[in-house]
Parts: structure tokens; C-alpha cells; sequence
């Protein structure tokens, strides 16, 4: 990734471009074949040299042209002929954005891949499900991890929409009217780079496409802060549910031997505000001054490189710590048998309900009960069986079964296979 954005690929591609423009005139006869023979003989720059020039030049496209002039000789007339600098610097920046995509997309694909398997992995390890913080009603883990499956294949579709909108070129001049070249010779070039022409342009490409692709990469980040917030909760010592791996001879603090901490995961949230900030910095390229000014150059230097490398490193970081997440599935039981059955008042409910009480009687019999099971911390089940409001309408042995940790499970189970199966995960 890193790779895509240094200066030597940079001028690689606008060489490539010009190359490409001399050789779509060529064919449309406007360039003699000896000249473009004598260009991709020639034609060739030197980084170093490209940035003293600019010193001097205080402008980039400039820079680059002499130096590669210096090189090709007489026939470098026709590099760069008819071309503004936006139609090389515009469609370059296309070219690393769609290749930057790609990358992204394939390490999306991967960690889409690690999610399933974990996902069948719990499927059905039992876990408590929370609201608020708080305990509510049975999950498993499973679920938890095939609902950011399911995020991450949206983003996929997302980013693949992006990466389509940003791979377009243009070549069609100072304001966008071919006044020296033809849609014909654009089309041309674009082709022979793998873009599209983009239907219509000023002097440069519309930022609105460069604000779908950051605000993509924003999104994206967003997920993986999101799923890396719940697993620092889940690594909190009151919960201990899953951990990240502690590898041999790491430390987790200075002061205390004992810690092991979610620096990872704690590492992926604070990069997420980083490439959502850049996402702010690219809407805010996209109302420039009459046909181009160029204030949004200098953002784009920064917030381009910055977000694709971050979010390729958040995507790899996260899938490989996903990949090697310890899971405790005997502490996620301990967790839920703290609260004293309580998770259960709503299957209670509406076993009263059922009964033929309004939900407003039903209600108030199961909560105040569940009031004395926190108070006391005994079991909401025993409780109940001493409430003879209760079972004036359900019998004991009815209680018994609302309460059966086998009656939980397979109910559970149904839900969760219908679930997975619904989401490609399984047979229905």
C-alpha cells in the first residue's frame, strides 16, 4: 500500500499517462510513429532531479515535464501536448485510489473470511446477551460475531461501489472542453490505463467521487472501532469473556506485572478517528472555487495516503487479532448465572400473558419479584415458586420448565440455525 504513494510511483504513472496520450494521437494520426518510438526509448526521470527542478519551478507537473524532456530530446514536443496538469495529476490520483481499492478490498475479503469461520466456531456457546450494559436476554458469541460478518460483507458492496466511482480519468483540457483534444483521444487513454472517461469534468475530476471513496474508508474504520469497543469491554476483568493473545516475554505496563492489557484493539479505535477525520477534510474538497482552484491539492497529498495505509493496516491488525482472540466460553457461563435467572422475566411474562393477565398485570407481578432477586441475589425461579399470585396461573412444574436450562438452550439453538442459515451460514 505504502508503495502506491511515494513519488517515484507517482511520476510512473504520469510518464505512463503521457505515453498513453501520445499514443492514442498516434493512432488518430496526429503524432508521427517514429516520434512515439523515440519517446518509449527514451522517456524515462529521475526523482532527485524532478524535486531540485520544483525548487525553482514552485510547480510539480512543470518539474517533472522538464526533467523527462531533458531525456527524450526534439520529439518531447508532443509529451504532455494539448494536457493540463489536472489531466495527468487528476487521473494519476484515480489510478492510485482504484489500485489502493483493490488492495483494500482484497484485505476486506480476508477478514470477511475470519469472521465466518469464528462465527461457526460459537456458533452456540452460550453468552449473555446485553442492553445498555446490562444483562438482558441469552445470546451466543456466535451471533455476535456473524452480525459483524454481515457489516463487513456491506462494506465490501460499499467499497466496490467506491472504487468503481473513483476509476475514471479525464483529458479533456483547462475547463473540461477538449478545446485541444478530443473525447476520442480521453476515451483512448483512459482505456489503455484501465479507467473509464468521466462523462463530463472542468478542469478536474469532481471531488464528490474522491468524498465517496474517504467517507467509505471512514465507514469501514467506523466497524472495526465499533467491534473493537465491544471486545475491550468483553477483555474488562469484571467480564473476562474473550482476550487478545499476550504473547511470550510482552508486557502489559511498567508499573504492574499483572496487566494485560487491549492495546490492539484500543490501537484500531483511535485510528478510526483518524480516517474519519479525513473523511470531513474530503467533503470538504468538494466545493472549490468556479471550474478548479486548488485548495483541495494539498489535502488530498495528506488524507489520501493517511487513510488508505491506515485502514489497510486496521484491516490486517484486526483480522489477525480476531484470528488468534482467546474465547472463554466457561467465564461467559459464570457471567450469566449472575444474574440470578432475571434474564428470563420476559419468557415469565409472557407465560402470564398467555394466561389471559394484561400485560400490565403480568408485568407488575414478574418485576417485583425481580426486584427481590437483586435485593437478595436468589434466584428469580425461587421466588416465583413462593409467589401464589403466580400460580394461581402457572403451575410449578410449568415454572420449572420456563426455567430449565435445556428448554433455554434449544430454543436458542432453533433461533440461532435459523439465523446463520439466513445469512449464508447454514442450512434453514
Amino acid at each position: 500500500m505504502k508503495a502506491i504513494w511515494t513519488d517515484e510511483a507517482k511520476f510512473e504513472r504520469w510518464l505512463q499517462l503521457e505515453i498513453a496520450a501520445v499514443e492514442a494521437r498516434v493512432e488518430a494520426g496526429a503524432v508521427p510513429e517514429e516520434a512515439l518510438a523515440v519517446i518509449k526509448k527514451n522517456a524515462r526521470f529521475n526523482v532527485d532531479e524532478i524535486l531540485e527542478i520544483e525548487k525553482e519551478t514552485k510547480h510539480d507537473v512543470i518539474a517533472f515535464l522538464t526533467n523527462v524532456n531533458q531525456y527524450v530530446g526534439p520529439q518531447s514536443r508532443y509529451i504532455h501536448e494539448g494536457l493540463t496538469s489536472s489531466d495527468v495529476g487528476d487521473t494519476c490520483l484515480a489510478m492510485q485510489m482504484r489500485d489502493a481499492g483493490t488492495i483494500l478490498l482484497k484485505d476486506l475479503e480476508q477478514l470477511i473470511e475470519v469472521l465466518a469461520e469464528r462465527a461457526v466456531e460459537f456458533k452456540y456457546t452460550l453468552e449473555m446477551g446485553r442492553t445498555h450494559g446490562i444483562h438482558a436476554e441469552p445470546t451466543t458469541f456466535g451471533l455476535k460475531l456473524l452480525l459483524w460478518h454481515q457489516e463487513m460483507l456491506r462494506n465490501l458492496e460499499r467499497l466496490k461501489r467506491a472504487v468503481e466511482n473513483v476509476s475514471v480519468g479525464k483529458i479533456s483540457g483547462a475547463v473540461g472542453t477538449y478545446q485541444h483534444l478530443s473525447p476520442e483521444i480521453e476515451a483512448a487513454v483512459c482505456r489503455k490505463l484501465g479507467l473509464k472517461p468521466s462523462p463530463i469534468s472542468t478542469q478536474i475530476l469532481q471531488r464528490d467521487r474522491h468524498a465517496e471513496f474517504l467517507t467509505t474508508l471512514a465507514i469501514v474504520a467506523s466497524s472495526i472501532e465499533k467491534f473493537s469497543v465491544e471486545l475491550r469491554h468483553l477483555q474488562r476483568t469484571e467480564v473476562r469473556e474473550t482476550e487478545e493473545f499476550f504473547s511470550k516475554g510482552q508486557k502489559g505496563s511498567s508499573a504492574m506485572p499483572h496487566k494485560r492489557n487491549p492495546i490492539t484493539f484500543e490501537r484500531l479505535t483511535g485510528l478510526a478517528r483518524v480516517v474519519r477525520s479525513n473523511s470531513i477534510a474530503a467533503m470538504e474538497n468538494v466545493a472549490l472555487w468556479h471550474e478548479r482552484d486548488i485548495s483541495h491539492s494539498s489535502v488530498e497529498r495528506v488524507i489520501m495516503p493517511d487513510s488508505t495505509i491506515a485502514l489497510c493496516y486496521m484491516l490486517r491488525t484486526f483480522r489477525d487479532t480476531l484470528k488468534n482472540l482467546l474465547v472463554y466460553p466457561e467465564r461467559m457461563q459464570e457471567n450469566f448465572d449472575t444474574s440470578y435467572g432475571l434474564t428470563l422475566s420476559q419468557t415469565l411474562l409472557l407465560a402470564l400473558t398467555g394466561k389471559g393477565l394484561t400485560r400490565e398485570e403480568a408485568y407488575k407481578l414478574v418485576q417485583r419479584n425481580a426486584m427481590k432477586s437483586w435485593e437478595h441475589k436468589i434466584q428469580l425461579k425461587e421466588h416465583v415458586l413462593q409467589d401464589q399470585d403466580i400460580l394461581k396461573h402457572v403451575s410449578a412444574d410449568e415454572i420449572e420448565q420456563l426455567f430449565s436450562p435445556d428448554n433455554i438452550l434449544n430454543k436458542l439453538r432453533k433461533s440461532v440455525d435459523i439465523i446463520f442459515a439466513r445469512n449464508g451460514l447454514g442450512e434453514i
